[in-house]
């Protein structure tokens, strides 16, 4: 069974019911896949949720999930020279937490579903792995 690593922008839209070819991917695949995260996703999510409730059912989602787990320096570290190597291509990363993510994915050597263009870039410019879509 492939792992795959699950990026906010999916599950900002899978929570939200907008179906996108990403969040159809998700549902149509969840019993043939591990579904991963790491903590900056995590993070992303719950900063995000507003009412204790959907928190809890949020952390619920999530507590089952594979979670990614490496020295936190060495991926920042990494996620930095990412963010760097694209800016002297000229390709500015929006958010740098993109990087992290991408790290995550790069290191754990799994594929990332997202709904964020940014990481199709870094995947044009890295070995960032990601599902795509026919």
């Amino acid at each position: 069974m492939d792992t795959i690593l699950v990026d906010t922008s999916v599950w900002v839209n899978y929570f939200k019911d907008i179906e996108t070819d990403a969040c159809k991917f998700l549902d149509n695949n969840l019993t043939n896949i591990v579904v991963a995260t790491c903590p900056t996703i995590v993070q992303e999510i719950l900063q995000g949720v507003v009412s204790d409730a959907d928190k809890r059912t949020v952390k619920q989602h999530f507590d089952p999930l594979s979670r990614l787990i490496d020295n936190p320096y060495s991926v920042a570290i990494e996620a930095a020279e990412l963010y760097r190597t694209l800016r002297k291509k000229g390709i500015t990363v929006r958010k740098p937490n993109d990087c992290l993510i991408a790290i995550y994915a790069i290191r754990s050597g799994i594929k990332l579903l997202h709904d964020d263009r940014d990481f199709q870039l870094i995947a044009n410019h890295s070995s960032l792995k990601v599902v795509g879509f026919k």
